[in-house]
């Protein structure tokens, strides 16, 4: 190793190939590197989420990651401020040695900024310039923010989770949600470039159901018992939840800038109620932790009901589609209803979808010179 102790300090607001770059070069020459991430109070994206992706992004076993709050203004000619500056990064520095061994002093400073130089100097450290001009990784963190849509392909998979948008479709049975979250998925992904990877998300609550009746008929020998045999519990609900959430993230961590859920937790919600007859609060903690940005209900109005042996019945089919109707609008969740053929739906769909992407993504400004 070249140096003992390489320090790394940025917002990451959020981080980027760019920076994961500025860190692995750090951690190839010290035996030791100091990541600070040093956000202030003003910007959007919590600092220890900022904290977590980097931990994910660099889990070299001598690479530590150290949040600090640092709310000084930014003015490179000021010597007083500098000092406040780094006065905020030493005590990150000291709280890490705090916690084990005696942390070696800072010898190399790593930084693609202008003032890496003086940063360098105020450490008493050697200050080791990557890739300044960005001409390996042509991003920064201004970039991502004023456009993700166009520097989507430099973000980490963590990010990429955080920053897809995410769109429900709907609705009680036998109204036609599968087929137009398939439809809609494959629409974005006909677009190609970035949106080639879109995909959607199947309901695991079907997929749990089956595996349920399948275990019961098992247990009890009897192949013939069937739905309205099975006894459903509120954690049997929660757990539906949380793995359907579980694949959602994984599926926005490798696709495109737009995520097609085929249902989510708030209508898991919905379900537990109509089984159970009671309010689900665990699922609906899953619903406030997962976040959703459009959804779209698929009403039964001109859709033949379909019964395939999994559903109940009619009646059922409209006294749920009233409910979800219901809860969407006294919750005041983002959502339009689509009616009519397959065609006008998936027309209807994209034009919500296409003015849910066209107003962007929202970000705090953070502190500048």
């Amino acid at each position: 190793m070249t140096f003992e102790h390489g320090l790394v300090i940025g917002k990451f607001y959020p981080p980027h190939a760019g920076h994961r770059h500025l860190v692995d070069t750090a951690a190839a020459a010290c035996a030791r590197v100091t990541v600070v991430v040093a956000a202030s109070t003003v910007e959007s994206i919590p600092l220890a989420l900022r904290t977590a992706w980097l931990r994910e992004a660099h889990p070299q076993p001598h690479v530590e990651i150290v949040p600090v709050v640092d709310d000084a203004e930014i003015d490179y000619g000021s010597d007083e401020i500098w000092s406040v500056h780094v006065a905020a990064f030493r005590a990150g520095l000291a709280l890490r040695s705090g916690l084990g061994a005696a942390v070696p002093p800072v010898d190399a400073v790593f930084t693609s900024e202008p003032y890496g130089a003086e940063l360098a100097a105020r450490f008493s450290a050697v200050h080791v310039p990557v890739d300044p001009p960005r001409g390996r990784f042509p991003v920064s963190g201004t970039a991502v923010r004023a456009d993700p849509v166009g520097n989507w392909e430099w973000l980490s998979p963590a990010v990429r989770a955080y920053l897809a948008r995410r769109v429900v479709v709907t609705g009680a049975e036998s109204t036609g949600t599968t087929t137009l979250a398939r439809a809609l998925a494959a629409h974005y992904a006909e677009r190609g470039g970035v949106w080639a990877a879109t995909r959607w998300v199947p309901e695991y609550g079907r997929t749990f159901t089956e595996e349920k009746l399948a275990a019961a008929r098992r247990a009890s020998g009897d192949p013939s018992r069937w739905l309205d045999d099975l006894v459903w519990e509120s954690a049997e609900f929660t757990a539906i939840a949380e793995r359907h959430a579980a694949l959602e993230d994984a599926a926005a961590r490798t696709g495109s800038p737009l995520l097609v859920c085929d249902t989510d937790a708030f209508a898991t919600a919905l379900w537990h109620e109509r089984y159970l007859g009671k309010p689900a609060p665990e699922v609906e903690s899953v619903h406030e932790r997962v976040p959703h940005h459009l959804w779209i209900l698929t009403s039964p109005d001109g859709v033949p009901f379909e019964q395939d042996g999994w559903r109940d019945g009619e009646s059922i089919r409209s006294w749920m589609s009233d409910r979800f109707q219901e809860e969407l609008d006294k919750r005041g969740l983002p959502h339009i209803t689509v009616t009519g053929p397959h065609e006008e739906r998936l027309a209807a769909a994209v034009e919500a979808v296409d003015a849910l992407l066209g107003r962007g993504w929202s970000f705090s400004a953070p502190l500048v010179p």
